[in-house]
């Protein structure tokens, strides 16, 4: 069974998190740790654009969204929070509030459907696959971001006290599933393919080293080196480029 951390499973619980974590979700995002995550999630997810159509479900404040919008001919997002929404929006982006597991497109809608950071926390892994897959056109690309047990962040997340995620909240407090990579091909709706992956965060042990005199910038050359490598199966954040067949 997957590594799980529960309390609130249902959405309205989810939606109150992230509409709280929404005003201090970007206070430390544009540098450091949070930054060269969000480089290489969009380094990776740019081989797959080639300017088509993409959907980003569970697209937040718009940060990652706005930057693949660079490399597609539309960008549209999904997310649970209208908090989040109202900053996406700011950006001038397309965005819809929905759920992973009602997307309001009519099907192959996109040619690449991302979700980053998201799925861990969509208690129905299966269901939000089958409805990424559903808006996806046949030959699109889903690209799916698990977090990973096997990694030094599953291991601090799993042992480590709960973080605060806003002025009264912390990570506890909503539902939260660490799955190892193998598990993804179990959970895929039939016709699609895992093509390729990254591992992201594979030897930061925590957010601050980065921040550390010569000390930060070897380990940022590290994780970027190690990303496409055999090492990629132990990244606190395992995205895998799966093509849907038909």
């Amino acid at each position: 069974m997957p590594s799980v951390t529960s309390p609130a499973r249902d959405e309205a619980g989810i939606r109150a998190y992230y509409d709280e974590f929404a005003r201090t979700y970007e206070r430390a995002r544009h540098a450091g740790y949070h930054a060269l995550i969000d480089d290489l999630e969009v380094e990776f997810a740019s081989r797959f654009l080639h300017g088509g159509e993409v959907l980003e479900v569970g697209c937040g404040t718009g940060l990652l969204l706005q930057r693949l919008a660079a490399h597609a001919s539309r960008a549209v997002g999904v997310d649970l929070s209208p908090g989040m929404l109202e900053k996406a929006r700011e950006r001038g982006l397309e965005v819809h509030e929905a759920s992973a597991t009602a997307l309001p497109f009519d099907d192959a809608s996109f040619d690449v459907t991302c979700a980053f950071k998201v799925l861990p926390h969509v208690p129905d892994l299966k269901a939000a696959l089958a409805e990424m897959a559903r808006v996806t056109r046949p030959g699109g690309i889903l690209l799916v971001e698990l977090y990973n047990p096997m990694s030094l962040r599953g291991l601090l997340k799993r042992f480590g006290p709960a973080g605060r995620i806003g002025e009264t909240t912390r990570e506890s407090a909503v539902f939260t599933r660490f799955d190892p990579p193998w598990r993804l091909a179990e959970s895929l709706p039939r016709g699609c393919e895992i093509l390729d992956s990254r591992g992201v965060r594979i030897v930061t042990p925590v957010a601050a080293v980065l921040k550390l005199p010569i000390v930060g910038g070897l380990i940022e050359r590290a994780e970027r080196r190690l990303s496409d490598t055999k090492m990629s199966v132990f990244g606190g954040f395992w995205i895998a480029a799966v093509a849907k067949r038909e």
